[in-house]
């Protein structure tokens, strides 16, 4: 056995590492050890694999290692790695590469193989330096390979800067005159496992990168060509595409798929203090949101307690309760009572209480009253579930076990009715449980009275008509008396009446010590504090275009930016509630617009092409709008026509023609503006408010949200909202540059006076700047 130096055993050690990463798993253990041997034999003696014509001879090799038939496919791809990285640490001229497009066959009157043929293990014979260097210098069959170098020189200077991923990559190979081996064997190492047809893929233009190694070589080829960090990555077709690949540990599937956007390229590498750093920051701001609403409402929806009545329909579809992990984006932010325990609803309502919900439910949103009976006002869809979900929480909370986590009453089911809710002694206990659960008292119980109040008015209210509904109540010990219900039995009336004062005088109590719980402005107040926020919150729009992917080779992607850009640039143009945009129906240019009276019937708005206006315009009908009553309509449908500012046609156009039509599928045609991506699970294309609601959150966390481990997003400090918060973005930016309150209104679709109580907590601090705006003129003219 020859005396082997350091870096002969040094080596040896590699290509052991080597056998048991790559031949291992597609080897027997016979075969992976024939093999080992037979490439350490080539090491200890200093030898070169055996050549035929200028290219190895497999034949001959099989022959040496003693395996059972010819070796093939993925085996010998990774056995040939292994010869090459043997012939460079050699130092030897490198043999032509073998492209396996058709099989040789060995016979025993070959021609006399080159002079830097070697031996066969078979016969070894040592090859002493003297030797080698022989060996080198003679010149065998085919092309040789160039020696490789770390830092290469250009064969030119760049006077080009390709746009494309492609085309810059091979422009800088014909640079140093490389071909994609020779970069190839410069740039991967021999224990990993990036295969050369993936470098081959990206130079044809067949792939681009998508994983965390492939960014690795990237940046190695980078260095290699010298040229900037992240040249290469800059010229990808798609820019806000995720990485896959990151080493997260036991994190499940679908959170690696929420977190994997926000990552930076390098996370694998990071020390684990720094991505324990990164995760904990990804998961507080952008995935849930750093606020003490979101941190209660995390916690409060894993109790589950509230009453489904899922029988219970509205216009063709069931009201069941929202089962979403979001806040809702109900219209107007002062007036949303939403709460995470409305993800709840595990019981469904026994069948009297259900179909006492359905009279109800009837009686409110029915064209004529049913005769007998007198009504004040109907409720819409959107009220009418709202309405639905809050009574459900509240007999979900009578019901639900004294013992359990939620701490509710313990009310058997059979006992739940209508009835109960004339009692004042139900609803102090529940009002003290939701103080109990929350630490004070918020505008959700005040609401919760005005149902109360509403149900039982004289003359009007649904409970007030009803007094069969006593029939059903049981004495409750500590809620409701047996005398109570003999009173009320006695005199319906008189019991409502005294309810009635009792909600009234709870109702103004609560108004004096209520608090606001969630902020509506928290998540945007970045943008509200800028000197213009309508310029700070467009950067997002900017944002997307930055990163919007190749329609040609990602087309659903660039469908889905072209859509979130969209959601935006109309939302700041139109400041419609999410009702209103999430309705929007379409026209194609060339179709005849929908007539304004069938928009009525449907109560909602479309876009259409306007011939008379030349220009894109939005109408839709009073009747569509959550305040249709307000003066600000005064009975008129609202109408504007869309600017052709920054493209905005170019993208909506775009849009109409081909990227709503690669959502779609083969879904059908709901008829709205924005769909959503059609899956194979999909059933319907068509936004409902939670859904409307989660997309607009996405659009904020892809591309809102500043993130400063990635460098992506648009504005520092931002937090996830919903497409509510854009109208507080329109009516600060107006109020803040103009001082009106009534010019403001008109952004918003409402009056000065709700603009004063929402919004004017955002002018004070401008008032004096606006006043000696016009003052300093007279200073300026002088």
């Amino acid at each position: 056995m020859p005396k082997q130096d350091l870096s002969s055993r040094h080596f040896q050690r590699k290509i052991s590492q080597f056998c048991e990463l790559r031949i291992a798993p597609i080897a027997s253990k016979r075969a992976l050890e024939q093999i080992q041997t037979y490439l350490n034999n080539l090491i200890v003696h200093r030898q070169l694999p055996p050549l035929l014509n200028g290219r190895i001879d497999w034949l001959e090799i099989t022959h040496a290692c003693r395996t059972d038939g010819e070796l093939a496919g993925d085996l010998k791809k990774q056995i040939r790695i292994a010869l090459d990285a043997i012939i460079r640490w050699l130092g030897a001229p490198p043999v032509v590469e073998h492209i396996p497009s058709t099989r040789q066959t060995h016979r025993s009157d070959e021609p006399i193989r080159s002079a830097a043929t070697a031996p066969s293990t078979r016969n070894p014979r040592r090859i002493d330096d003297n030797d080698h260097h022989a060996q080198s210098a003679s010149s065998p069959r085919g092309p040789q390979l160039k020696p490789i170098h770390p830092f290469p020189e250009p064969l030119f200077e760049a006077s080009e800067d390709p746009d494309g991923f492609q085309d810059a990559l091979v422009y800088h190979m014909r640079r140093f005159g490389e071909s994609y081996w020779h970069l190839y064997r410069a740039i991967v190492r021999l224990d990993e496992t990036f295969h050369h047809a993936t470098l081959l893929s990206w130079i044809q233009g067949e792939r681009v990168p998508r994983s965390v190694a492939s960014f690795e070589i990237l940046s190695r080829i980078e260095r290699r060509y010298q040229l900037p960090e992240g040249y290469f990555k800059a010229k990808l077709p798609h820019q806000a595409r995720s990485l896959h690949g990151h080493n997260l540990g036991d994190i499940s599937a679908a959170e690696r798929r929420r977190l994997a956007w926000h990552l930076p390229d390098d996370f694998g590498s990071l020390p684990f203090a720094k991505r324990e750093e990164i995760l904990d920051w990804v998961r507080r701001v952008i995935v849930s949101g750093s606020t003490d609403y979101r941190r209660y409402q995390a916690a409060a929806s894993k109790q589950r307690y509230a009453i489904r009545f899922p029988g219970v329909t509205y216009g063709g579809g069931s009201l069941s309760p929202r089962a979403s992990t979001l806040p809702s984006s109900a219209d107007n932010a002062a007036e949303t009572f939403e709460d995470p325990d409305l993800l709840s609803g595990v019981v469904d309502a026994p069948p009297r209480l259900a179909m006492e919900m359905a009279d109800l439910i009837r009686f409110k949103t029915s064209t004529l009253t049913a005769i007998g009976f007198q009504r004040n006002g109907v409720w819409g869809e959107e009220t009418t579930s709202q309405k639905i979900e809050h009574l459900g929480l509240m007999f979900g909370a009578l019901a639900a076990s004294p013992n359990g986590i939620v701490k509710g009453r313990g009310v058997r089911l059979s006992q739940l009715t209508f009835g109960l809710l004339i009692f004042p002694g139900v609803w102090d206990w529940y009002l003290q449980w939701r103080e109990q659960r929350r630490g004070f008292y918020t505008r959700w119980e005040e609401d919760m009275l005005m149902i109360a109040q509403a149900l039982t008015r004289s003359e009007v209210g649904w409970i007030r008509q009803h007094p069969e509904l006593l029939k059903h109540v049981r004495p409750i010990e500590g809620l409701i008396a047996p005398q109570e219900i003999e009173f009320a039995s006695r005199d319906w009336h008189s019991a409502c009446d005294a309810f009635h004062r009792h909600a009234a005088n709870r109702s103004g109590e609560i108004q004096r010590v209520m608090r606001v719980h969630r902020d509506p402005f928290e998540p945007i107040m970045c943008v509200l504090e800028a000197d213009s926020p309508l310029a700070e919150y467009r950067k997002i729009t900017d944002e997307i275009l930055k990163r919007m992917p190749d329609e040609d080779r990602y087309p659903r992607a660039a469908a889905e930016a072209t859509r979130s850009f969209l959601l935006l640039r109309l939302g700041l143009h139109l400041g419609l509630r999410q009702k209103n945009l999430r309705q929007l129906r379409v026209c194609p240019r060339g179709h005849f617009p929908t007539p304004e009276r069938r928009l009525e019937d449907m109560k909602c708005g479309e876009l259409h092409w306007s011939d008379r206006e030349g220009g894109w315009e939005v109408l839709i009908p009073s009747v569509a709008f959550k305040n249709s009553t307000s003066s600000f309509f005064g009975q008129k449908p609202f109408r504007l026509i869309l600017p052709d500012l920054l493209d905005l046609y170019k993208y909506l156009e775009a849009y109409i023609d081909r990227h709503r039509g690669v959502l779609l599928g083969r879904a059908k045609d709901p008829g709205t503006l924005f769909v959503k991506t059609v899956k194979t699970i999909s059933l319907d294309a068509a936004y409902d408010s939670t859904k409307f609601y989660e997309a607009w959150r996405t659009v904020i966390q892809r591309y809102g949200i500043y993130n400063p481990y990635t460098g992506r997003g648009a504005i520092k400090g931002l937090l996830p909202h919903g497409p509510h918060n854009l109208r507080d973005v329109l009516a600060t930016h107006i109020l803040k540059q103009t001082g009106s309150y009534e010019q403001a209104s008109y952004a918003i679709q409402d009056t000065p006076d709700v603009v004063r109580q929402h919004y004017g907590r955002f002018l004070p601090q401008d008032k004096a700047a606006l006043a000696a705006r016009i003052l300093n003129q007279v200073w300026e003219a002088a």
